[in-house]
């Protein structure tokens, strides 16, 4: 017997469809904060920010690094458009660090050429990548 709490997830990035199936629940960072998602959700259009993805499934949790995009969520459905999204085992965890310690580096110094909001989205990206593969 199906179960009815149940809905469509897509991601789709400019490479792959990076996953579609069946979930309970999906959560993710947008630019206006964390959301979680259920079956029957308001519908509506949102930028999504870097962080992690958590999908639950049947079978249980699955998470992944989500960098940036847009979601649409609809009662039975949600799309999500990445510009990229990596499973834990996609992930170089030398590069993560170092790519987190270089944002780190450039927030402290602030030169008048820093572009803060860059370092931090930098920061951002490194730290989801690092947290979804431990």
């Amino acid at each position: 017997m199906a179960d009815n709490n149940l809905y469509t997830l897509k991601i789709i990035t400019p490479d792959r469809v990076f996953y579609e199936g069946q979930v309970s629940m999906v959560e993710f960072n947008t630019t206006e904060g964390e959301i979680g998602i259920y079956k029957k959700h308001v519908p509506m259009t949102v930028i999504v920010s870097p962080g992690i993805l958590t999908i639950s499934e049947e079978n249980g949790i699955k998470e992944a690094a989500l960098h940036a995009g847009f979601a649409e969520i609809l009662q039975d459905k949600v799309v999500i458009l990445a510009e990229i999204v990596e499973w834990p085992e996609e992930i170089d965890k030398s590069r993560a660090e170092a790519a987190k310690a270089r944002a780190e580096e450039r927030l402290r110094s602030k030169t008048p050429e820093t572009d803060i909001l860059r370092a931090e989205t930098a920061l951002q990206r490194a730290l989801a990548r690092i947290h979804v593969i431990k």
